[in-house]
């Protein structure tokens, strides 16, 4: 093997120029795998993790009827406890569930403020502290200001929204909100914090507020709209699932209650998997592309040397090794350019897992509400650039089977009259 080896690598070496070409080929298929993958995954995870933070967490109780409406945020469904038992003590009991690490409580409403001119549409979002920041970090996103603290009328806002309401931090205003008796009610808060986010909900139309400021105001004490529950892990959510509505079907009244997985609570994340697979064959299909180049340079080396192969195919090699000499050429080649591709396509990953990739104008005729991040960062790993190089290597060396073959079955005499 070794003595076909050193043929192989003297032989590509005959036209530097075009082996270099041919190398230069496969290394920017596999740079463009490397990145894509890091991108593709990069994207699929951040959705996951933006729709599971801030909509549904793991598993999602709500009302039955809620559930139907939930785009409008209606007050008059919602999770307040079992017939016999209160919204603390269905809680504490599913905070004791097998499996279940967290548990967010939310209430969201529609409000409005009017800023003279014009009526300002917001999405509040009552929340208690510091599960919500353990869950989300919301805190880092903090560029002004400090997080709202728990039973005090105050809200932290994005930038945009506070830019859209001319205001800034340490300053008051009053909102207007339905009830859950479908009043309507208005109270004074003042901004205490000023978060910059890359999802356009966050940062164009919702504010945080103390749950238990805001509950009495709507008439809710002791409701929510939701209960989010939260897993060690994304893949133990189909393991939990089960034991959460085992529980609520146990308990006096507690089929009113709905407990959705995070897939059931998106049209778009089930999709996104099974992309996720889809790609898969397109890296190898891009990979193909570049392995055109290495066939083309192949039958050109092959009808270089007719003549040459004819000559060792009399001195003795048989057909089996002139099949390995001229793989091993293809091969060499496409792991060549696959290492380097690798390389490159890790180079850019890293960039771009750090300083993102901005889609904010992209992104800017977008609802709102849509959980989407207008920054995206590629997910850098060693097995993406391992995955990419063993794709382009193992391609490109079965592309090359097809014209050693041909090689392979010259016969001498016919080989060695050729011109």
């Amino acid at each position: 093997m070794l003595f076909y080896l050193n043929l192989a690598l003297k032989n590509l070496f005959r036209h530097k120029l075009r082996t270099f070409v041919s190398i230069l080929a496969v290394a920017f298929a596999v740079a463009v795998v490397v990145f894509a993958r890091g991108y593709i995954t990069g994207l699929i995870n951040l959705s996951f993790a933006d729709h599971i933070q801030y909509n549904s967490g793991h598993i999602k109780i709500i009302d039955r009827e809620y559930y139907d409406q939930e785009r409008v945020m209606p007050l008059n469904y919602n999770v307040d406890g079992f017939e016999d038992k209160s919204l603390a003590q269905m809680k504490s009991e599913l905070q004791n569930l097998d499996g279940v690490e967290l548990l967010i409580s939310r209430l969201k409403f529609g409000a409005v403020v009017s800023t003279g001119n014009e009526l300002i549409n917001m999405m509040g979002w009552g929340v208690e502290k510091e599960n919500e920041i353990e869950f989300t970090n919301i805190e880092d996103q903090l560029v002004e200001g400090r997080m709202i603290e728990n039973g005090k009328l105050e809200v932290v806002m994005g930038t945009e929204l506070l830019r859209k309401l001319d205001k800034k931090v340490g300053d008051s205003l009053t909102i207007v909100a339905n009830t859950s008796f479908n009043s309507v009610t208005g109270f004074t808060v003042t901004v205490v914090g000023r978060i910059n986010s890359s999802l356009k909900a966050l940062n164009e139309q919702a504010f945080f507020i103390p749950l238990a400021a805001v509950q009495p105001l709507l008439y809710m004490e002791d409701q929510q709209s939701e209960i989010l529950l939260v897993t060690p892990e994304r893949e133990m959510t189909a393991e939990v699932l089960p034991r959460v509505k085992e529980y609520l079907n146990s308990q006096a009244g507690g089929n009113k209650y709905l407990a959705l997985s995070y897939q059931e609570t998106s049209d778009l994340l089930p999709y996104m998997e099974i992309a996720q697979l889809i790609y898969n064959q397109v890296y190898i299909f891009i990979v193909l592309l570049s392995s055109i180049v290495v066939i083309n340079t192949m039958i050109m080396i092959i009808k270089e040397r007719t003549r040459e192969i004819g000559m060792m195919s009399a001195l003795g090699m048989k057909s089996g090794g002139i099949l390995k000499l001229f793989i091993l050429e293809g091969a060499v080649m496409g792991i060549i350019g696959s290492f380097f591709g690798s390389i490159i396509g890790s180079i850019i990953n890293n960039y771009f897992a750090v300083n993102g990739i901005d889609f904010t104008a992209a992104l800017s005729g977008f609802d709102s509400e849509i959980m989407i991040s207008s920054i995206i960062y590629t997910q850098s790993s060693i097995f993406n650039s391992v995955f990419a190089f063993l794709i382009g290597a193992v391609v490109v060396t079965l592309s090359c089977i097809l014209p050693a073959r041909r090689a392979a079955k010259l016969e001498p005499t016919a080989a060695m009259k050729e011109r």
